[in-house]
């Protein structure tokens, strides 16, 4: 396994960051190409959770699916200079969407919860909430999944204050009103405003957590379906069934939030 932390970024994810040409390529194309360069890539939990002391970790080798967009969504911010992109560049986007407002300052400053991971790229202008524009169906968000189940995490298992810290983080995200789109309505071919390369944010229904699972827009075959980071699959891969299908399969996915690429 391949680590670079922000003190020592020297092979910068050769693997996965191949360069592409992005000529008269939309922010969602690139999105999607840079996304399917990471198809194969084997899936690993925890990676972000080596280290005692908290600090950027690149690991383009192995991801789940929140570090998979995390990746993708860094890349694609970044600007394409002689045919390849900065690597201090690449470091200082992934920062910003991994950590509240950019800022490293312990466990807790990194978004565990997506609804604060939305938020914060909203507030710093590099995500749009699509669904906030085009689904009416909003859901009250309440989240203690984290301070109610600590020794399900290593930073939180043996730490009342960090415990006391995530208590407050969700206390100060319970209660906000955000806009979703429901499981029944999303058709198997998607909708016209879901575009490839979108993130497509799971919402779920298990108590204290607010979204379950991410992954890109993806349609083939005349279906929307999802090119994701999958611990079943154990790499990423692009789904065979629709979008729409995989939220009826599973009974703790209530429907999904709908982000762009905003640069």
């Amino acid at each position: 396994m391949r680590v670079i932390t922000k003190k020592s970024i020297t092979a910068f994810c050769a693997l996965a960051m191949l360069s592409v040409s992005y000529a008269q390529e939309t922010d969602n194309d690139i999105m999607l190409a840079n996304g399917i360069k990471y198809l194969g890539t084997p899936y690993a939990a925890h990676t972000l959770d080596t280290n005692a002391t908290e600090e950027l970790i690149l690991n383009c080798d192995e991801v789940d699916c929140t570090t998979f967009i995390e990746y993708v969504l860094a890349e694609s911010l970044c600007p394409i200079i002689n045919g390849d992109i900065s690597e201090g560049t690449f470091a200082q986007k992934l920062q910003m969407i991994r950590y509240r407002d950019g800022k490293i300052d312990g466990y807790t400053s990194r978004l565990h919860y997506i609804t604060d991971w939305i938020n914060n790229g909203v507030r710093n202008g590099f995500l749009e909430d699509i669904t906030a524009e085009k689904s009416k169906e909003t859901q009250v968000v309440q989240l203690s999944y984290m301070s109610s189940h600590p020794q399900a995490y290593k930073q939180l298992a043996n730490s009342p204050q960090e415990v006391e810290k995530i208590k407050q983080i969700e206390k100060a995200l319970s209660g906000q009103t955000v806009h979703y789109l429901p499981k029944n309505k999303l058709p198997y071919n998607g909708l016209s405003w879901i575009k490839n390369g979108d993130i497509i944010a799971i919402t779920t229904n298990i108590p204290g957590l607010d979204v379950a699972h991410m992954g890109l827009a993806f349609y083939a075959d005349g279906k929307l379906t999802l090119i994701h980071a999958s611990s079943s699959d154990g790499k990423v891969a692009a789904s065979t069934i629709a979008l729409s299908q995989m939220l009826k399969n599973n009974a703790n996915w209530t429907g999904i939030r709908v982000l762009r690429m905003k640069k």
